[in-house]
Parts: C-alpha cells; structure tokens; sequence
C-alpha cells in the first residue's frame, strides 16, 4: 500500500471568499477573555475547519489584523466572520434571545461529559471557551443553559483552549455536516 500525502491543490478547499457562501452550521464559538493571541488564531483554523459560523472574541481577546493571530490562523481570520464584545455575559444573553444554546466548555458542578453531550440537528449552540486560566467566567456558566466536560485522565487538569477548541468542534462535526 503506498499513502503519497496529497497536494493543497488535491484536498479541493475553497477561497476565503467562498466560505461565507456557505450555509450556516449553527455553530459559534465564543472566546472568553483569551489572553494568548496565538491560542484565538488557533481557534480562528479550527473554526475555518468546521465551518463555523461566527467567532465571538470577549472582553481581553486579539481581534484582528494581529500578527500574533496570523501566524497561528494562516489566514483563517479572513475567512471566518468575527465580533468583538467587551462583556460574554452580555453576549451570552443576546445569542439565547437569538435562540441559540449556550454551551460553556468547563468542569463544573452537573456537567455532561462531551461524549454524552448529543447536539441535535437543526438547533444553534454557541460554545463557550474560557481564559487560559481562569476558564469560564462563573457568572457566564450561571448563564450557560449547558456545562460540557472533556474528560482527562492525566496528572493536569486542563487543556490549552486551543486543543479543547478543536476537540469539541470535532465532536460536533456529525451535526456540521
């Protein structure tokens, strides 16, 4: 069996400029008061990956144009419609009056472990990812209609945002489809 890597010309990806033609997922990421630039450029790939719809950067986030952003982006931040809100807990409150289910991605007090959380096809969630280390603010997880976990077995008890952003938009992948 021969595995020859593909070329970038092979995968069949779009231009930046066709990615908001497609139809929305229902999908949107919320950083709250991520302090490393390189981690929200990290989360803008991620989000270009699965087709997000929208990345909500809060209170102390990078916003673009940001070097910082780019190199871990690779352009990502051009293709992936994005806002700045200086308070999540405002955001938050405005996404549930859009209908969206607020997700915060934390350990917390009745969590759902992330392989037992089922999103259902044809809803909007928001998912909430915290600071790098405070995590999600508590007056955001009061707000939150959700809690999902991802659970770990090692001596640490977090993941960078950026891994945990990619991991859960992973997970919801089946309903981006």
């Amino acid at each position: 069996m021969h595995n020859r890597k593909r070329l970038n010309i092979e995968l069949g990806r779009i231009k930046a400029e066709k990615y908001r033609d497609l139809p929305d997922t229902g999908i949107a990421v919320v950083l709250d008061n991520i302090r490393s630039a390189h981690n929200v450029g990290s989360a803008f790939r991620s989000s270009d990956s699965f087709k997000v719809d929208r990345i909500y950067l809060c209170g102390i986030c990078a916003v673009p144009p940001s070097a910082e952003i780019h190199k871990s982006a690779l352009g990502a931040e051009d293709s992936v419609p994005w806002e700045h809100w200086d308070d999540t807990a405002e955001l938050v409150m405005h996404l549930k009056s859009e209908g969206y289910t607020v997700v915060s991605i934390e350990q917390a007090e009745n969590s759902v472990m992330l392989q037992d959380f089922r999103p259902c096809e044809g809803s909007k969630y928001a998912l909430v990812f915290g600071n790098e280390v405070a995590g999600v603010d508590q007056g955001v997880v009061d707000a939150s209609d959700i809690c999902v976990e991802i659970p770990q077995f090692g001596t640490k008890h977090s993941l960078n945002v950026s891994v945990a952003v990619g991991i859960v938009l992973w997970h919801c992948c089946p309903l981006i489809r």
